[in-house]
């Protein structure tokens, strides 16, 4: 009873448990893969197979071949609007909420009210209005209006300003402006290097969210020649009759960047707790 967690062997109970967690979480990426590699009378055995089979390539060469879904360019564009949005998140972000949590500046704790307060309207009532600003300018149908809207967002500011808080102390920023460093200096010294961990995980869930996000782009997207992976996905599963072995095979290939944003995204998050919080 009086030894640390990290001091208590796991036992066989605990190794099933996990064990049991992983194959539930895993089993729905390895049905979709096990579709991916079937053909049409595979799909319609009663009891289903749950061996791949060896169609997955006949089967992903249809989905890039054809013409009207756009599949290979679906990918390119979601990659880069999921890449931009990530890197801006992090920089606007990181800096706002730098601004909130150690700069004093007039208006500043009702600014942080308004911006929290803006997390309880739904994304859902601007969609309209969205639209019609993006007609305005011009950008309905390109990438620039699935990018410009999630360049920052109330939920990565606040979630910034939360952990500059717990984790940068004041006594560290006034030593180093009485050393002479500059604003920019102290956010690019020593905030960056103290709030890394909470980047990795704000970075991470910024391009997850972004690839998965269908709503706006289906709407700014759909039916141009420029759509996101999602928007891709839909148009696949449209028509009379779904070909399920076609859309699976599109959706686990739209899968594979993401598990590998998983598994970097990890490393770093670990990686960043291991090093230390603050550095100068």
């Amino acid at each position: 009873m009086g030894r640390a967690p990290q001091e208590t062997p796991a036992g066989v109970g605990t190794y099933l448990l996990l064990a049991t967690s992983m194959l539930f979480a895993a089993f729905p990426l390895y049905w979709m893969f096990v579709i991916a590699t079937s053909n049409d009378e595979a799909l319609a055995q009663l009891p289903p197979a749950v061996v791949p089979s060896d169609r997955f390539l006949v089967n992903l060469d249809e989905v890039f071949s054809l013409q009207d879904v756009y599949f290979a360019a679906s990918l390119i564009n979601s990659v880069i609007v999921s890449t931009v949005v990530t890197v801006s998140m992090l920089f606007f972000c990181s800096l706002a909420g730098f601004a909130f949590a150690k700069l004093r500046f007039a208006g500043s704790r009702w600014l942080m009210l308004f911006v929290v307060l803006t997390l309880t309207v739904p994304n859902q009532l601007g969609v309209v209005a969205l639209y019609i600003v993006m007609g305005k300018l011009g950008w309905n149908g390109t990438l620039l209006a699935v990018i410009v809207p999630g360049l920052v967002t109330a939920f990565g500011v606040f979630y910034m300003r939360q952990f500059i808080v717990n984790t940068v102390p004041d006594e560290l920023i006034e030593s180093a402006r009485m050393d002479g460093a500059t604003t920019m200096r102290v956010y690019r010294s020593i905030v960056l290097p103290a709030i890394r961990p909470a980047l990795a995980v704000l970075g991470l869930l910024t391009f997850v969210a972004t690839w998965n996000d269908f709503q706006w782009p289906l709407i700014t997207l759909g039916g141009t020649d420029y759509p996101t992976s999602m928007v891709a996905i839909s148009d696949l599963a449209s028509g009379n009759y779904v070909i399920y072995r076609r859309v699976l095979a599109g959706a686990f290939v739209a899968t594979i960047p993401l598990l590998i944003m998983l598994f970097i995204g990890g490393r770093q998050i670990v990686r960043g707790i291991m090093e230390g919080a603050v550095k100068s």
